[in-house]
């Protein structure tokens, strides 16, 4: 009883602390700090600088192995195999699994058919992945930077980074270098979302009119609103069904790692972003080597990690160590 007592005080005094230490972090896949490309069991397996990760329902991760120009597929035992590309080789063919190419690709999303939406950052174009591994260029022209709205191979992106799909099979891209949010439908018409092509800002607003900073990871809320990690501009930004941007957590252009509600948290550069099913939204915070949560009222907290700094410690709740954590997702089974 006296321990049941004792965590509820806990509880009631300390909650932030109390829900992160309910999680264990492990190591799934990989061996910490080799570099490598090796399929395999979660112990043999070797990744090299994995960043996108998005989850299907039956609990397999897939991941953008970047600098290896692949697709990986980790199963919920942490075996590693190779859904798409060949190792260490970029490229732009279109293809099935290793026949396809791909040149530094970062984000990955998934729709209700386990299709995968890949940005392909340095091919400056938008793939998708069939469940079978059949690789197709659903928008932009490979190795074709731009700016341009328009279908298919007309359409042009400058370092697209992070991906969301929403319910109805639209996709939305963050275009990094333009500073801008675009669009793309299921027959690859592009067309700009949020933002100004070029033009560098933090204005909210109606969503042409906003403004963001080398915007990275997407992710879609409970509500339908899209949700951007705005990296330089030390936020968490929301674009509502509506289209009016606000700035959901932390102050543009102040960096930091205060822990507080709305405006007044701080962040440093954040790569990416997801949410959990009770709402709340986890932010993979890359400079400060942490996982900050941010609850439906906007109140941001360390979930992992600490001031300790950087490391690959596996442990439960503050007492995990990160090293510039990229990629975050939330798995059907709750897991992180």
């Amino acid at each position: 009883m006296k321990n049941v007592r004792l965590s509820s005080i806990l509880a009631v005094l300390f909650p932030v602390l109390v829900h992160a230490q309910s999680y264990t972090w492990s190591t799934l896949a990989g061996l910490p700090p080799q570099v490598g490309t090796a399929d395999g069991s979660a112990n043999d397996a070797r990744f090299h600088y994995p960043t996108g990760l998005v989850s299907d329902p039956a609990g397999n991760l897939y991941v953008c192995d970047t600098f290896n120009h692949t697709i990986r597929k980790v199963a919920p035992d942490g075996s590693a195999t190779t859904l798409a590309g060949l190792a260490g080789v970029s490229g732009t063919a279109d293809g099935i699994g290793a026949a396809a190419r791909f040149n530094n690709p970062q984000g990955i999303a998934i729709d209700a058919a386990r299709n995968l939406y890949v940005a392909d950052r340095l091919n400056f174009t938008v793939r998708k992945i069939t469940p079978a591994g059949a690789v197709t260029t659903l928008a932009g022209l490979a190795r074709s930077s731009g700016s341009t709205d328009g279908t298919g191979g007309g359409a042009r992106f400058n370092n697209p980074w992070g991906i969301a799909v929403a319910a109805d099979g639209t996709v939305y891209v963050s275009d990094r270098l333009n500073h801008t949010i675009r669009k793309v439908t299921a027959n690859g018409d592009v067309t700009t979302f949020a933002g100004l092509v070029g033009t560098v800002g933090s204005t909210d607003g109606p969503a042409l009119d906003a403004r963001f900073n080398f915007p990275s990871g997407l992710t879609l809320g409970p509500d339908g609103s899209l949700f951007v990690a705005d990296s330089n501009n030390y936020t968490v930004r929301r674009i509502a069904p509506d289209g009016i941007v606000s700035t959901f957590a932390g102050t543009a252009r102040i960096s930091g790692t205060t822990n507080a509600t709305g405006a007044a948290a701080r962040f440093t550069v954040i790569y990416e972003l997801a949410f959990d099913a009770a709402g709340d939204l986890y932010v993979a915070d890359f400079t400060y080597n942490r996982v900050r949560k941010i609850s439906p009222a906007a109140e941001v907290s360390t979930f992992a990690g600490n001031s300790a700094g950087r490391g690959s410690v596996n442990g439960t709740g503050l007492v995990a160590r990160f090293f510039q954590p990229n990629g975050i997702a939330r798995g059907a089974d709750g897991n992180i």
